[in-house]
């Protein structure tokens, strides 16, 4: 039988370190906010120190888990392969780039909308996650294309789009989004269809959010009041400073949900 594997549960350097069979069952995993080991497989417990030991550090605790959340026996039966959590910003666009046809007009845009989602990715990774904060970039879903960035966080749940500005004057109508002299685009429409669907899938509110990345002069008309604007500058600030609704487990209990592949392939409860 081949050995055991280390995955992390979210961002590379955060989050949780499983440790799984190759069928993709987890035997134990390694906390690094609280530094503890916990196992699942006692039998196997040598195995696991020696998996894991390279990316332990200081003085490391080992037992048995504790009494396990409803999220946390759904992140145990998670498969690998179903796992949206390791997905890079703009990961959809990377592989256009690197197999696909375009022509040159459209590689150039598609470069754009890579630096747009990397730059806000990134802005979104840095929230910390030991206040609560998780975060999920490129989620494909059926009928909308793909979910920029999903941000899970006390204050509830945003969907983000990430746009180009392009270091030109934008301007956000109720429909249709202006960057420049460029024609409109229905970005508004876009990020209020996936934040529909993401609510709908996740059965809790969600908020849209469109972010101009880049852009330098940002006009929103004063009939938007259902889709917030921001810029990278303006992102963090806005999400840490806003009101709290959601409690610990219920951030858990919805990222979980959200970071399940299937889970956006089944049809949303309308």
């Amino acid at each position: 039988m081949r050995g055991l594997k280390v995955l992390p549960s979210g961002r590379p350097g955060r989050g949780r370190l499983y440790v799984n069979l190759p069928d993709g069952r987890a035997v134990a995993w390694y906390d690094r906010q609280t530094n503890r080991i916990s196992v699942l497989a006692d039998d196997r417990r040598e195995e696991i120190l020696r998996v894991l030991r390279p990316y332990l550090s200081g003085t490391v605790s080992i037992g048995p888990p504790p009494v396990p959340t409803a999220a946390d026996l759904r992140r145990l039966a998670l498969p690998p392969d179903e796992d949206l959590a390791p997905n890079r910003p703009g990961e959809g666009l990377l592989g256009e780039l690197e197999h696909g046809s375009a022509g040159t007009r459209a590689r150039h845009r598609l470069r754009q909308d890579l630096t747009a989602q990397q730059r806000m990715g990134e802005v979104l990774d840095a929230l910390p996650e030991s206040q609560g904060w998780r975060a999920l970039h490129a989620l494909a879903v059926p009928g909308v294309g793909s979910i920029d960035h999903l941000v899970l966080g006390p204050p509830g749940v945003f969907c983000v789009l990430s746009v180009p500005g392009r270091r030109q004057r934008a301007q956000v109508g109720d429909l249709l989004l202006t960057v420049g002299r460029a024609e409109p685009r229905p970005d508004p429409r876009r990020a209020r269809l996936a934040a529909r669907y993401a609510a709908r899938v996740l059965m809790a509110p969600v908020t849209p959010v469109l972010a101009l990345v880049d852009a330098t002069r940002v006009e929103v008309a004063p009939s938007v009041r259902d889709i917030r604007v921001l810029q990278p500058p303006t992102a963090a600030p806005y999400f840490t400073t806003a009101a709290t609704t959601l409690k610990p487990p219920d951030v858990e209990a919805l990222y979980v949900l959200a970071r399940d592949h299937r889970t956006w392939r089944r049809p949303a409860a309308r």
